[in-house]
């Protein structure tokens, strides 16, 4: 007798899919409970540590996904002991302002410098007064905040992976030096991206005759983005392009450049389009400038909503092995998290991919030639 695998395997993974609803099914005055103490805790103003192990899970992913002003790599449940690091608080508070953030004591205490006294709550820095009370308005604090020009954990991220790329692709120069454009080393591990880069996506995009003066951003924005990525996969707690700051940034820098080195009929399609009557064109024009404005947007959103959400869904299904209660429900939840850290590797590359591609469109369009077939429309 012979059993078919496709009736198999759809058995599986409905058992799959039904396995997180089971163990996630609470009854109703479990929810009522946490709401009314979340109530509670806003009430006293006071951040009380979770006590069970969802709201561990859901802290722990919180802690993660925010930026830190310490580097904390585990807490000793037992004697409350942080093992990592401070790093270098730097304000702008009538004068330059620094100090360690060891003095917060990790958000526990009031840090006092110069005669002003600090809070950080949720890794943002208010200034208080010696007591550290915050007054809050809905919810928020409305104390002031100084300018913070601290060293945080996503900036380590950033000096990391530049220093990296640094060393990286000098030896990589000079090998090409040495040997008569022959890459050696660690390099050639990279000259086939590097090639890719030039000769799938600035190439095709931007053309033969302009693609070389963008191709140093190109290149650094895309191995940039790959190196950031590939680091918050890593059991380091680096989240730095999922950080909205940060894509803010690289699309603001793909803006400029696209605006500053664009050709006067990239600009005449924009302000007065060929081909269109005259009424068209002041309806048209506003719409083709905002346009100008969507796209750098819809590049720093699309990075930053895939690499939060790769984070949130594999650190979720990462804390599903300490809730489930059997065997079976963690070795598949072990099972999902490697197989989705894997598909991670792949869209870290993916992600770095359509930026540049993205990119190298916009340049291509603000270096597009006139074509005289247009003037005859």
């Amino acid at each position: 007798m012979v059993i078919s695998n496709k009736p198999l395997r759809f058995i599986v993974a409905t058992l799959v899919a039904c396995l997180p609803l089971i163990s996630f099914a609470n009854p109703e005055q479990d929810t009522v409970k946490v709401q009314t103490e979340v109530a509670h805790q806003a009430t006293e103003g006071a951040l009380a540590e979770p006590t069970d192990v969802k709201s561990k899970i859901k802290e722990f992913i919180n802690h993660h996904l925010l930026d830190a002003h310490d580097f904390t790599f585990n807490v000793d449940e037992a004697t409350g002991a942080h093992n990592g690091f401070s790093l270098p608080i730097i304000l702008w508070d009538n004068g330059l302002q620094v100090f360690s953030s060891s003095k917060f004591h990790h958000g526990e205490e009031t840090a006092e410098h110069n005669g002003n006294f600090y809070v950080l709550h949720h890794e943002k820095i208010y200034k208080t007064e010696a007591d550290g009370a915050l007054i809050e308005e809905h919810g928020h604090p409305t104390n002031a905040r100084p300018i913070d020009f601290s060293i945080t954990k996503s900036v380590i991220g950033i000096m990391l992976v530049s220093l990296f790329m640094f060393v990286l692709f000098s030896s990589l120069a000079k090998s090409y030096a040495k040997n008569n454009g022959i890459a050696s080393g660690v390099g050639r591990i990279f000259e086939p991206l590097v090639l890719y880069v030039r000769d799938e996506i600035a190439i095709p995009n931007i053309g033969e005759k302009n693609y070389k003066k963008y191709m140093s951003y190109l290149l650094t924005i895309f191995f940039f983005i790959l190196f950031l990525n590939i680091l918050g996969l890593m059991p380091f707690g680096f989240n730095v392009t999922g950080n909205i700051a940060i894509t803010v940034s690289l699309a603001l820098l793909t803006y400029i450049i696209t605006t500053l080195t664009a050709n006067k009929n990239y600009w005449g399609h924009i302000f007065w389009m060929p081909g269109v009557p005259t009424p068209m064109k002041f309806i048209l024009a506003p719409i083709e400038l905002l346009g100008t404005i969507i796209k750098p947007f819809s590049l720093m959103i699309r990075l930053y909503a895939n690499m939060l959400a790769g984070h949130v869904v594999l650190m979720s299904i990462i804390g599903l092995m300490f809730i489930f209660k059997s065997w079976i429900g963690s070795t598949l939840s072990f099972g999902l998290a490697f197989a989705l850290s894997i598909l991670e590797i792949l869209v870290a590359f993916l992600q770095a991919y359509i930026f540049t591609m993205l990119s190298a469109l916009y340049f291509g369009a603000g270096n597009e030639e006139h074509h005289h077939e247009e003037a005859h429309h």
